[in-house]
């Protein structure tokens, strides 16, 4: 296992996270037990959960496996989990309040058995919330020793921005990560997020980097997702999602690449796609779901498996989001370039260059 330091900070975490979204639904407790001993035998560390996974079973689930393993295995599991969502009925069962957030972060640190969270991530943005509360309770509880870091999870680029400038002005720690949907057939990210990201030394934590199971080749064009995927699930959440990424023939195409690069290079797919997206600029480490040791051996040797250029440049420009003119295409990109070599560039010029871009797009 390869190692990265957590954003702006000396914390190093496994290149490749574990994340627990199905402990406790999908996975059984034993299953679940069998991936985070695998997962730690294989030197990953970065174990990621949340207050709202199964309902609050996830949590319960790595705080079990926690107590039940010996201190030379838990003391090296760097553990992260996330607040904001509904706990309950009442109109301030969730948000980004400094009420809110200390129950629901006193509640986590109990189900997970431990005195301190090492990474405690805001799970989405709270317009009813001042910044200024939130950032207020994330220094309060990081004080108090209840958390080591603060994260971000589904923020656009100016919550993020806003968030870290504020920060910044109250004089108190920025958060440290930005966890968001992040993979070949998913790069919008790549229009605001990532840059805000880039600009601000945030690490990013793309989850389903996997797009639900698409991108290990599974899933055939206009074919009936089998019984038991979760293309196939009877969950309406599952469905939708993946008819969202069947309906756009640009990821089919991406599809078609990976696997060819699969084969070409006696990779899986899974292993040429997590290793695509966990060497994107930014990037600390990718979260994988599993619901076998098999499946999850099969991610863990992406870590060890860096792509060469052809195959890298072939996959970003098949995968590459078509953003229209404007305001994240050629032309809408153009207005807000400058160049220090050449002397004066014309708009036409500019535009001509657009695809010249440190993400790899228009």
């Amino acid at each position: 296992m390869k190692y990265r330091t957590l954003g702006n900070s000396g914390l190093a975490v496994s290149k490749l996270a574990l994340g627990t979204m199905y402990f406790g639904s999908q996975n059984t407790e034993d299953e679940a037990f069998a991936l985070l001993d695998a997962f730690t035998e294989a030197g990953g560390n970065l174990i990621d959960t949340s207050n709202i996974y199964s309902g609050s079973l996830a949590e319960q689930i790595v705080g079990r496996w926690l107590a039940a393993r010996p201190s030379e295995i838990t003391d090296r599991v760097v553990l992260a989990t996330k607040g904001r969502h509904p706990t309950g009925p009442d109109v301030n069962d969730l948000g980004l309040s400094r009420r809110h957030l200390t129950r629901a972060l006193d509640a986590s640190l109990n189900r997970l058995g431990v005195e301190t969270i090492d990474l405690y991530q805001l799970h989405g943005w709270d317009a009813h919330t001042p910044v200024e509360e939130t950032l207020s309770f994330l220094d309060d509880a990081t004080r108090a020793g209840k958390i080591h870091y603060a994260g971000l999870s589904n923020f656009t680029g100016w919550q993020l921005q806003l968030t870290v400038s504020t920060a910044k002005a109250m004089g108190v720690h920025a958060p440290l990560t930005l966890q968001q949907q992040y993979s070949l057939l998913s790069r919008e990210s790549e229009f605001e997020m990532v840059p805000a990201a880039l600009h601000n030394n945030i690490g990013l934590l793309p989850w389903s980097p996997l797009a639900g199971g698409f991108l290990t080749g599974k899933y055939q064009r206009g074919t009936t997702p089998a019984p038991g995927t979760r293309a196939g699930s009877d969950d309406a959440l599952y469905r939708w999602v993946s008819a969202e990424y069947a309906s756009v023939d640009r990821n089919w195409a991406t599809i078609d690449q990976v696997v060819r690069i699969a084969e070409e290079t006696g990779a899986t797919p899974a292993q040429v796609a997590l290793s695509w997206i966990a060497d994107r600029p930014g990037v600390t480490a990718p979260i994988f779901g599993a619901r076998t040791v098999q499946q999850l051996h099969d991610s863990i040797a992406a870590a060890d498996l860096t792509l060469d250029d052809d195959a890298t440049s072939a996959l970003d420009q098949i995968s590459t989001p078509t953003p229209g003119g404007y305001p994240y295409g050629a032309f809408g990109t153009s207005q807000r370039d400058r160049r220090l070599h050449g002397g004066p560039q014309a708009l036409s010029d500019l535009i001509a260059d657009g695809a010249d871009h440190p993400l790899g797009r228009p």
